[in-house]
């Protein structure tokens, strides 16, 4: 259908596991590529990730993207047991996570003394095939993240502001056009010189493909806590046919320099004849 990657959340509900899978659709297919959106760095070691996701970068020809994450769906962490730090400590750990993951896949052996992780003269094997390093994605809706993002990443990931731990019309205010424009501003300012080598991501929440595209925004706004003006400006949203709809992601890309669109599975098909429109574009 023209998608370019498949990616695959790590959480703890009814999913498969994202790395087996991730290698699967890698074997299944020659030119897809493949991703984890995200990997959290509170349930997995980063020389764990490293080594796991090198192999899938090797095995798959280069075609692998890590996305790491510091967590936050708080049910993950309810029915596991695992600790929920404040926000702060789980984005200083995804910090030394991705640092120690960088030092794996150099060419010299590896030690790192960290808060939260301690490494001694370890040589990361196998090397990831694409050099100097697979992409890697951070995202999230908060200053700091994204702001550690537009330092560290090479794919910058803006969604609404997952603080809560869910996804509800709390996160409404959060997903309009103002809010998108300031996550874009301290991005920015954070990635300086390097905000020019930066692909934009966006997670699209919400997809429907419909002729009663202000009919569609007026029932489903409110309960994401946006007026229908507001829900059709969301770059979280896509709401109204085939046309308006590539329209709106050319009129995102061209204000925003967002050109990176994740939807949901559920999503593949009614939008198949929007990615054949800009696919290459």
């Amino acid at each position: 259908m023209g998608y370019s990657t498949l990616t695959v959340a790590d959480h703890f509900d009814d999913q498969l596991a994202p790395i087996p899978a991730l290698m699967a659709a890698a074997d299944a297919t020659t030119t897809l590529r493949v991703g984890a959106l995200v990997l959290c760095t509170d349930f997995t070691h980063p020389v764990v990730i490293a080594k796991e996701a090198a192999t899938i970068d090797v095995l798959s020809g280069g075609r692998f993207e890590l996305g790491l994450g510091a967590g936050w769906m708080t049910t993950d962490y309810e029915n596991t047991g695992i600790a929920f730090d404040r926000a702060g400590t789980r984005i200083d750990r995804m910090g030394e996570a991705l640092d120690v993951i960088d030092r794996l896949w150099a060419e010299t052996p590896c030690s790192y003394a960290g808060k939260h992780f301690t490494i001694t003269g370890l040589d990361g094997q196998p090397k990831p095939l694409q050099r100097p390093r697979p992409p890697i994605l951070v995202g999230g809706g908060g200053k700091r993240v994204l702001s550690f993002a537009a330092r560290a990443a090479d794919i910058v990931g803006l969604n609404v502001d997952l603080r809560r731990g869910v996804i509800d019309a709390n996160a409404g205010p959060n997903a309009t056009d103002e809010a998108t424009a300031e996550k874009l501003a301290w991005i920015r300012h954070a990635a300086g010189a390097r905000f020019r080598d930066l692909e934009l991501h966006v997670r699209v929440h919400l997809v429907v493909v419909t002729n009663d595209r202000w009919g569609m925004a007026t029932a489903l706004g409110p309960a994401f806590g946006l007026t229908p003006e507001q829900a059709l400006r969301s770059p979280h949203a896509l709401a109204g046919s085939v046309e308006q709809i590539v329209d709106d992601l050319v009129e995102r890309r061209e204000r925003w320099g967002i050109s990176y669109i994740g939807v949901g599975v559920d999503s593949l098909h009614a939008l198949a004849p929007v990615v054949s429109k800009l696919a290459g574009t």
